[in-house]
């Protein structure tokens, strides 16, 4: 069970920019294929990079674990727009797909 000081974390962090992405590594050095599906994804829309904040999962093993229970998704990475979980690799990929996802971080360019 995840502590209030790692919930006011991720929930300060979410909340810190329009585009806040969960994952492993960094957007210049993911170390995970489905982190930089992400990114790559994310790149895509033209998003202004300035809007995206990232947290390492890898280096705060609580946050790790604490944003599964937060959002109640099992995986990594996972993807805040305005504050709302919008999901995972999988579910991103599918929103690129239907181009959902420039539509959703239009405003951010």
């Amino acid at each position: 069970m995840m502590n209030d000081q790692t919930k006011t974390k991720i929930e300060s962090f979410i909340s810190s920019k329009p585009v806040v992405l969960f994952m492993k590594g960094s957007p210049e050095f993911p170390m995970c294929g489905f982190s930089a599906k992400v990114v790559e994804l994310l790149a895509s829309t033209g998003m202004d990079r300035n809007q995206l904040a990232s947290l390492d999962v890898l280096e705060d093993p609580e946050v790790r674990e604490g944003i599964k229970e937060f959002s109640s998704w099992p995986t990594l990475p996972q993807l805040y727009v305005k504050g709302q979980f919008i999901g995972g690799c999988d579910i991103v990929m599918d929103l690129a797909e239907k181009g959902e996802l420039s539509d959703l971080v239009s405003e951010f360019k």
